[in-house]
């Protein structure tokens, strides 16, 4: 029988979904700050009454249970599952304001994109959009990209209880050391760390291009916090094709590749240990599927329309990295996308989005690991059709540390694999049914299950309804690779259902 949330359930996840409320308020004020900065009095005002208004809904669902105690994995699974959507709502106020979307569903997707890094937009006139409407878009990345819970856990928002439970319901499961706490704080100074680096060095090359001072640093930062998250929200509206330049090109393809590595990884080289990346069964799952899919996509793009062989291989490097690092940037416009590019090429930028990066990475996708793990269980049934009756087949895998393969993880790859896919096919139906091409609907259903936000003409300000309220579904079930969604709808339909009433004895 399903388990029922109680009132007491309701009432602790509605003060920690309040406690989230309340850090997202305070994260509202660096898009004030930078308003009150630049003298952007309307973005300043908007940002103001939705700092108050946040605070307001934060502090009545706190008040709900005043001392919540310790969270249990159902409560962990529903304050994670809801977080996404409660927070985008409220993001959605400023940015709905700013004049720069058609209808407030639009504001809401530009939410749950920017929380879930999808990166897909349905802004208006991105290019002339302030400064604090900018920063918070990419803040938005920061906080989703590191993951809400990982960033809460960070600055110790939840206390001493749950967790755990918290940190695995987000998706993740993999430990950078023992203490989950000390965990998310090494995220997020790695993230920190590279981001800063990398504004540094974006920010002199913004400015050798001949940028003012401020626009170089401000349009660095987002672009490089973007890039290491894996967001793919760009301050312009041509995306990173706007900037022309080839160095700023390399050093975003080195951030994309760098935030789809898992922070595990990441640990182990910043202790020195730099082997683990070599042997790990994700770079070598990652090794064989781009070279195989760069070389379809290679073979695809040289019959498409583009001025030189340099031009070709330099824009299929880069949308390459851009979808399976799953970010979503493009040095290609939607137009040529859609028109330049071939059915082959269209497709295999799909696939590549599809997979996406590494666990444990700010990459969408079914993950790596999960493709060597699938990989490795059909080498395991080959090898078991051909041995002899007696013997005991086993197959190890190295994924920090050698590890060995059981029915256990194949079960939970596999799951996730199918779900993905299933999600995939559904989303692609959607889109058909709503008049759109067959390849289209694929490829658009594809970016937001993955999180890939790499869009074309399906997704577009003012769509249809039905659809994007669709899609918004899928970039929150992508992000949270669908076990905390469906255990979180399970929990919600069997709350919702009357109990069945004891029969009376005759």
């Amino acid at each position: 029988m399903w388990q029922r949330f109680t009132p007491y359930d309701l009432r602790v996840i509605g003060h920690y979904l309040g406690t989230l409320l309340l850090f997202f308020a305070a994260l509202m004020a660096l898009p004030l700050a930078t308003a009150l900065v630049f003298q952007e009095w309307e973005p300043a005002a908007r940002y103001l009454a939705a700092i108050g208004i946040t605070m307001v809904a934060g502090c009545s669902l706190r008040f709900l249970r005043i001392e919540p105690g310790r969270l249990d994995r159902r409560q962990a699974l529903a304050v994670t599952g809801f977080a996404w959507v409660v927070l985008a709502l409220f993001a959605s106020f400023p940015l709905y304001f700013s004049g720069h979307y058609m209808t407030y569903l639009d504001a809401i997707f530009d939410g749950v994109s920017g929380l879930t890094t999808t990166g897909a937009s349905l802004i208006v006139d991105l290019d002339h959009l302030s400064y604090a409407d900018n920063m918070f878009r990419f803040a938005m990345h920061a906080l989703g990209g590191l993951g809400l819970i990982v960033v809460a856990l960070s600055f110790g928002l939840f206390g001493r209880g749950g967790g755990a439970s918290l940190f695995s319901s987000e998706g993740r499961s993999e430990h950078v050391v023992p203490n989950v706490v000390q965990t998310t704080q090494f995220i997020a100074r790695i993230t920190l760390v590279i981001v800063s680096v990398a504004t540094v060095i974006i920010t002199a090359l913004c400015l050798f291009m001949g940028m003012e001072p401020t626009r170089a640093f401000l349009n660095a930062l987002w672009v490089s916090t973007s890039g290491f998250v894996t967001g793919g929200f760009t301050p312009m509206q041509l995306s990173i094709m706007y900037y022309h330049s080839f160095p700023l090109e390399a050093i975003l393809m080195v951030l994309m590749i760098l935030g789809s590595i898992s922070f595990v990884i990441h640990a182990e080289v910043w202790k020195g240990r730099p082997l683990p990346f070599f042997r790990d069964i994700e770079t070598k799952t990652m090794v064989l599927w781009i070279g195989v899919m760069a070389f379809v996509f290679t073979a695809t793009l040289a019959l498409s329309p583009f001025d030189d062989m340099l031009a070709l291989l330099r824009r299929g490097l880069f949308m390459i990295i851009s979808a399976f690092t799953t970010t979503g940037f493009q040095v290609v416009t939607t137009n040529q996308i859609t028109t330049a590019f071939s059915n082959g090429a269209f497709l295999t930028l799909a696939f590549i989005m599809a997979v996406g990066g590494a666990s444990g990475s700010t990459a969408g996708g079914i993950k790596f690991s999960r493709m060597g793990i699938i990989f490795k269980s059909i080498v395991s049934n080959v090898k078991e059709t051909l041995a002899p009756d007696s013997a005991r087949v086993v197959v190890s895998y190295n994924h920090v540390g050698r590890r060995t393969l059981t029915p256990e993880i194949v079960k939970e790859a596999m799951t996730v694999f199918i779900l993905y896919v299933i999600t995939y096919v559904i989303g692609a139906l959607v889109g058909i049914a709503h008049g759109f091409e067959a390849i289209p609907a694929i490829f658009e259903s594809v970016t937001m299950t993955s999180n890939g936000g790499i869009i074309t003409s399906v997704a577009g300000p003012g769509m249809a309804g039905t659809l994007e309220l669709f899609y918004i579904f899928q970039m929150w079930a992508g992000r949270l690779e669908f076990m905390t969604l469906f255990a979180l709808i399970v929990e919600v339909v069997a709350s919702l259902v009357p109990r069945p009433r004891p029969k009376e004895r005759s």
